[in-house]
């Protein structure tokens, strides 16, 4: 069912990925992770986007959606969530 994939909990997950976004060259200040899910075998990443007072997207925005995917492409090869 998961293929070839480790189980893991979702906080054990939250902390290496997070280790992963602070070692990044391309990690800014205040990107982290704070949830994951599991959607058809893929982990998705939420955290704060930075949006601005409007409610739209910064610069900032894009580096951190650019972050939570590559997250999702290297940790979704390795892990799947324990039920």
């Amino acid at each position: 069912m998961h293929g070839e994939t480790q189980p893991i909990d979702k906080e054990t997950l939250l902390t290496e990925a997070n280790k992963l976004i602070r070692d990044h060259e391309d990690y800014l200040k205040g990107m982290e992770a704070t949830d994951v899910v599991q959607q058809n075998g893929v982990l998705i990443f939420r955290g704060e986007y930075f949006l601005d007072e409007q409610g739209l997207p910064t610069a900032k925005s894009t580096a951190v959606f650019n972050m939570f995917k590559h997250l999702a492409h290297v940790l979704s090869e390795k892990y799947h969530l324990a039920s």
